[in-house]
């Protein structure tokens, strides 16, 4: 028998595009509001004429409102956007496209939230707010909740609702820096997430990446340890997964290395690990913070990563996840994962 959604498509296709364009506005609206309509128009690719007349349609309907800040969603948008998520998920076929990558991945559990973060950066928010609900349910009081760095960790950061503070958590850096770009480190994002949510945080103030040597030097010293120690009993891990060459880059690898890297064809890193498409490991660098076979003693672990072109990335690093990892991913990664 064919569903109302299937009847619907079949025959009233027009109908499932609307619905898709108004679900698109109104999640858009929900994650960056109070919001411009030139902000809303440029970000959704639609024209000023288009997202004029839905705009108005959504106004009449009271489900959003309107202010000199922007618009903003009524608690009637709310609702109507939270039913909406769950028929639009079987309307693009999303739930079947997370039994499909849980079976592949054999891992835990798989969340894709619509869109595409290559295309639209708003959905890095997306997935920070999918983490977060991910996150509530397994949460417990007192839980040490490891972070590494990144764009999309830092995405999750800023979705952290304030009630997590009321389990009394401990948020701490799964390593030292990386690079540059002090706000995307794991130190800012688990003080940022320590911050929204009322929660305390640890720092860890050493490089990410030493010689042998400095590491034998760093883990003797007190402090080092005793954050080191935190680290590794957390019983929860927010990480993110790099593209290979971007994070080399970004760690400014010396050129043996880097050729190392390049010639074992390496795709994806995390932890400090690099590997080929075969989830193969290419190279490891010398890193202060959680290791790879820590994970399996942990028992939540989230990996968070989207946009089509970290596909490949995302299915050389599943490759060695635990098997207790819970992948959160947008539909651009998605769908290209089902096809490789």
């Amino acid at each position: 028998m064919y569903s109302i959604l299937d009847i619907q498509k079949r025959i009233m296709p027009d109908l499932v595009e609307v619905m898709q364009k108004r679900f698109q506005i109104l999640q858009y609206i929900n994650v960056m509001q109070p919001v411009g309509r030139r902000s809303l128009s440029g970000s959704l690719g639609l024209t000023e004429r288009v997202l004029r007349s839905e705009v108005e349609f959504l106004k009449e309907q009271d489900l959003i409102r309107m202010s000199t800040q922007g618009m903003s969603l009524t608690e009637e948008g709310k609702d109507i956007l939270d039913g909406l998520e769950r028929i639009m998920r079987e309307i693009t076929g999303i739930s079947r496209l997370e039994a499909q990558l849980k079976a592949k991945m054999g891992i835990r559990k798989v969340v894709v939230v619509p869109g595409d973060s290559d295309k639209s950066p708003w959905v890095k928010s997306e997935l920070g707010n999918a983490c977060a609900a991910c996150m509530k349910d397994a949460l417990r009081e007192h839980d040490i909740i490891a972070v590494t760095g990144g764009s999309t960790m830092a995405a999750v950061a800023e979705m952290l609702p304030a009630d997590f503070g009321e389990k009394n958590l401990l948020f701490v850096p799964a390593r030292g820096g990386v690079g540059e770009d002090v706000k995307n480190q794991a130190n800012s994002v688990s003080a940022n997430m320590a911050d929204r949510t009322g929660s305390r945080h640890r720092v860890f103030y050493v490089p990410d990446q030493v010689s042998s040597q400095i590491y034998e030097s760093f883990t003797q010293e007190p402090y080092v340890n005793e954050v080191l120690g935190l680290i590794k009993s957390a019983s929860m891990v927010l990480h993110g997964i790099g593209d290979a060459i971007t994070m080399a880059e970004r760690r400014n690898t010396n050129e043996a290395d880097m050729e190392k890297i390049v010639k074992g064809k390496g795709v994806a890193e995390a932890f400090g690990y690099y590997f080929n498409e075969d989830g193969e490991i290419v190279h490891k660098v010398q890193t202060i913070g959680l290791q790879l076979d820590d994970l399996e003693s942990i028992q939540h672990v989230y990996a968070v990563a989207g946009g089509f072109s970290k596909a490949k990335a995302i299915r050389s690093y599943m490759k060695q996840a635990p098997a207790s990892t819970i992948l959160i991913t947008d539909e651009g990664a998605a769908r290209n994962l089902v096809q490789g």
